[in-house]
């Protein structure tokens, strides 16, 4: 995965040299920065534990899934959609908070069923098309990041190199879930992943 990301930013810097026109800089992560600089406790705890358990319970669940997993996804799913309804000016902490305390009494009430047929069905063909579904997800998980640079629905080659890391982690994140079958894999690596990211960028949060 690490010289995957060295091989991309080489090519990436070889691109930026010979296509100067080509301008990297034309998108930021203008709410992250915000809120990197408002508060950098809720930057760290959003990167390191919410957006990997989040993100992970999204994307990477439905890989060879248990049912337990299928209950998590629609858990993640409806969190991630209830996201939307809470105020952007509420504080992220509780804004978090609230979201996944709410998913989680979801899901100890999905985990009270008893898994329907239907649910047996979707899970065999979840398995049987799981390269599929880990592909799929690795792409859906970068394009899913294009919101942190822009609000609508553009893309465009900028873009799309912006975010092609993410679709390389996202690949690698659902190879961990495949070869381990456990879903903590994939999060820990993704909280490894965005805590590297963090280190670097300590000075800046500590000043």
């Amino acid at each position: 995965m690490i010289g995957t990301y060295f091989l991309f930013f080489f090519l990436l810097g070889f691109l930026n040299t010979f296509l100067p026109e080509l301008d990297l800089q034309k998108y930021q992560q203008t709410e992250l920065f915000n809120l990197m600089d408002e508060s950098p406790l809720a930057f760290i705890l959003m990167a390191v534990i919410i957006a990997p358990l989040l993100e992970e319970s999204m994307f990477r669940t439905l890989i060879k899934p248990s049912f337990t997993e299928i209950y998590i996804f629609i858990c993640a799913v409806l969190a991630f959609i209830g996201l939307g309804f809470i105020p952007q000016e509420a504080h992220s902490l509780l804004k978090y908070g609230l979201v996944i305390l709410s998913a989680i009494i979801i899901f100890l009430f999905l985990q009270s069923l008893k898994p329907s047929r239907f649910l047996r069905i979707f899970r065999i063909m979840l398995y049987r098309n799981y390269k599929f579904i880990w592909i799929l997800t690795a792409a859906l998980f970068g394009l899913v990041h294009i919101w942190n640079y822009i609000e609508g629905r553009q893309f465009d080659l900028i873009l799309f190199l912006l975010i092609f890391p993410r679709i390389i982690a996202g690949y690698f994140f659902g190879k961990i879930k495949v070869e381990n079958g456990s879903l903590l894999w994939p999060i820990t690596m993704h909280a490894m992943n965005n805590g590297i990211v963090v280190f670097f960028l300590l000075p800046k949060l500590l000043q």
